[in-house]
């Protein structure tokens, strides 16, 4: 679409369960691709407590993608700790603009809880407003087949919820 796009991954011990972020920017000139504290116009998640220990990064008014999924922590796993209660009814009160899916039911419906990943960015493009653009030829440059088929219909029930 002709913007400049910037992106930075961080990954904080992902192999042994630690967070994956990764922030982009774009726009006509985008000199960095770091967001800071209180910047991002749009935040996803794929989990719930990943959402709240990102919160900080989001702009009064932003918009906050929630997958409705949990992941525990080796803490967690072990009775260390317990799972947060309540975290959607928290970030409820804190957050305007908040979307709340259960991607991985909805990716399982399509017959692969992999593709809950798409399920997320079509709810991403739908929130940025991209979602005029032709997705399924995008898509296609990456996945053949029927793998090509659930990722579209993935991407097409994100847009949709």
């Amino acid at each position: 679409m002709g913007y400049d796009v910037k992106m930075s991954e961080i990954h904080g011990m992902s192999q042994r369960g630690g967070t994956v972020t990764t922030q982009v920017k774009y726009g006509d000139k985008v000199y960095s691709p770091c967001i800071g504290e209180g910047e991002a116009d749009l935040i996803i998640s794929f989990e719930k407590v990943e959402a709240v220990r990102f919160l900080k990064q989001l702009k009064n008014g932003g918009t906050l993608i929630v997958n409705d999924y949990e992941i525990y922590s080796m803490p967690v796993l072990t009775g260390q700790e317990a799972y947060p209660e309540d975290i959607l009814s928290k970030l409820a009160e804190k957050v305007e603009n908040l979307k709340v899916l259960d991607a991985g039911k909805v990716a399982l419906e399509l017959g692969n809880v992999k593709a809950q990943n798409v399920v997320l960015l079509g709810a991403v493009v739908k929130s940025l407003g991209l979602d005029k653009l032709d997705w399924e030829k995008i898509i296609s440059q990456y996945f053949k087949g029927a793998v090509l088929d659930l990722n579209v219909k993935a991407l097409k029930a994100g847009m949709n919820i």
